[in-house]
């Protein structure tokens, strides 16, 4: 199944930055199109089902926040 994305595109320095505007998930590369490819790769990979090859640790956690 193919899904259309919204990519934007901004150069930091020497390198390209594509990131996802429906999720967030953003890529780099040292072109426009090499940023791009990664972030097709990213994608593709953020939607691959998980493979578990071994069963996960649960744990709680209490965290202090402060009141503002």
């Amino acid at each position: 199944m193919k899904q259309t994305f919204t990519a934007s595109l901004c150069q930091e320095g020497n390198w390209f930055v594509a990131q996802c505007l429906e999720i967030d998930i953003a890529s780099q590369g040292e072109t426009e199109a090499e940023a791009l490819s990664n972030l097709e790769e990213a994608l593709s990979l953020h939607f691959e089902p998980p493979v578990a090859t071994m069963t996960p640790q649960i744990k709680t956690i209490q965290v202090e926040i402060g009141v503002a």
